[in-house]
């Protein structure tokens, strides 16, 4: 079919028409921070994502100066950095190290040790958002209230 010079300037207004905008339209500066007020403040915390008989696999998210609760790993688990950060791990007796997770990496840690618990600490700046995909029967008992 053979467009005629007259037709193609209709024909591109209509396909620019149809074609949604790469830019939404600019609206009132001030709907923009009242929509971004109304949204929750993020929390520190556990959303459970998928569990069969082999994986337990949760989302955790650690807001700054909002620390995980004490717990501990009897397994073994893959940690996937969704927004990496720094993490300062603290045990029950006190003792603390740094772990860092880069953006898009993944991990591996062992399963803690016998007993010990530990909490999570963000003293960033951002909240550090990772994917936990923990194996089952791997490490210690599961009867022992490991998570």
């Amino acid at each position: 079919m053979k467009i005629t010079p007259p037709a193609a300037p209709l024909l591109l207004a209509l396909l620019l028409a149809c074609t949604p905008s790469a830019e939404p339209p600019a609206g009132d500066p001030a709907d923009a921070e009242a929509e971004a007020a109304s949204e929750p403040a993020p929390t520190t915390g556990r959303t459970p994502q998928f569990e069969n008989e082999h994986v337990t696999v949760w989302k955790s998210v650690i807001v700054p100066n909002q620390p995980l609760a004490m717990h501990r790993h009897d397994n073994p688990r893959a940690i996937i950095a969704l927004k990496g950060g720094t993490l300062t791990v603290v045990n029950d007796a006190g003792d603390r190290h740094d772990m860092t997770w880069e953006t898009g990496s993944a991990y591996w840690l062992d399963a803690d040790p016998p007993g010990e618990l530990h909490g999570d600490v963000n003293e960033g700046p951002e909240p550090v958002e990772v994917i936990v995909v923990q194996l089952k029967g791997v490490g210690m008992d599961e009867d022992s209230g490991g998570n």
